[in-house]
């Protein structure tokens, strides 16, 4: 049985790898434009932009962390784009998810040291419950009724957002506080810091180990080369006896639990609390990421990793040298735009240019062979 092309190498091949790269290089470059022309110190700025998110603990920390919950939550992503879904209520997820992991965090304070372990597992667990169950709410609507996840994963997450900010600022608010947010979670109730005194806690290790896992899943697995061929060609797969409606459930519940856990991530090692609009469009940087990776689980790190610094960037350029809010979100805006666009796809694959060359080549010749013939008939 011949063995399964090698995914980095298939990314390399197929001209994915230099559309990823275009994509970075246009986004950097045109982030400089920008800073040139708005910025009113364009050497104090661009310092700031590329060498403050990593110029000390604290800054590489909260840089770190930033790409550990784009590492999570856009896997989900990922997995619902290679199931043949699309989870738009991805930010919905990360929110709901982080509410259901602080009730439980902040259930029985008084509680002895011995169960905080136990009540943070039950905290990712409820995190978990509430994500999937909203993404498997949408793939149950699409294959009972036809309605498209893409539509019914936001509805949902859009219709319950609004609930989750009601709980926040009312019953769980804390009154101590001045903060439109819950009291602060006990320390032992706290993922580890990694690197003190930053926001960098053990979420970007479970990051990394979600991501690997999510490599062996789709290309050492059988089920998950089931679960990509129905999502990348439902009418082959049906043909080599695949069903891929099957899929569209787990798929679909697989995206919103990993949703749901950077939520958990964010309460429970990034803020130590829950504030109301926590996920600050999350979501939706998870989706660019997945797209600048093409949705494969190794790529996922380096694209995160190049959208968190360019966020961190431009954040701290904005703190450090006046560059404008405006301009900053216009650069995110665009990475986000530039990420949807498959640059230099499959015409960058030598091997595929000499295909369809040779392909054409056969097409040409075989019409001319037709022609020869019925001139021949039409002279007998």
């Amino acid at each position: 049985m011949a063995r399964s092309p090698n995914p980095i190498r298939r990314l390399f091949s197929q001209g994915a790898f230099f559309g990823t790269l275009i994509t970075v290089a246009a986004a950097l470059l045109l982030t400089v434009v920008l800073i040139l022309v708005n910025a009113p110190d364009a050497a104090l700025t661009l310092r700031a932009f590329f060498i403050g998110p990593w110029s000390s603990r604290w800054f590489l920390g909260n840089t770190l962390d930033s790409i550990s919950l784009l590492l999570t939550a856009s896997l989900g992503a990922a997995l619902a784009f290679r199931g043949g879904c699309f989870n738009l209520g991805g930010e919905g997820q990360i929110y709901l998810g982080g509410l259901a992991a602080s009730v439980v965090l902040l259930s029985g304070e008084g509680t002895a040291g011995g169960t905080e372990g136990g009540i943070l597992c039950l905290a990712a667990l409820a995190a978990l419950l509430t994500g999937g169950s909203l993404g498997a709410i949408a793939a149950f609507l699409k294959r009972k009724f036809g309605a498209h996840e893409l539509i019914s994963s936001f509805l949902l997450s859009a219709a319950l957002s609004p609930l989750a900010d009601y709980l926040i600022t009312g019953p769980l608010r804390d009154p101590q506080g001045n903060l439109l947010a819950t009291s602060r979670f006990a320390p032992g109730r706290l993922l580890p810091r990694l690197l003190p005194p930053s926001a960098l806690s053990l979420s970007f290790i479970f990051a990394l180990i979600l991501i690997a896992a999510g490599y062996v899943f789709i290309h050492r697995s059988l089920r998950g080369y089931r679960f990509r061929i129905a999502g990348a060609a439902a009418d082959f797969a049906r043909y080599g006896g695949i069903r891929p409606e099957a899929y569209w459930i787990p798929a679909m519940t697989l995206s919103g639990a990993l949703s749901a856990l950077t939520g958990f991530f964010a309460v429970a090692g990034t803020y130590g609390l829950c504030h109301r609009g926590f996920s600050g469009g999350l979501g939706w940087n998870a989706i660019a990421v997945a797209l600048i990776a093409r949705n494969y689980p190794l790529a996922l790190f380096p694209a995160a990793l190049v959208y968190g610094a360019l966020k961190a960037g431009s954040d701290a350029a904005l703190l450090a040298a006046g560059l404008s809010f405006e301009t900053s979100a216009f650069i995110q805006t665009v990475v986000l735009l530039l990420a949807t666009v498959h640059f230099a796809g499959p015409l960058m694959d030598r091997r595929h240019i000499l295909r369809r060359g040779a392909a054409l080549f056969r097409r040409l010749r075989e019409k001319r062979r037709l022609r020869r013939k019925r001139r021949f008939r039409r002279k007998r």
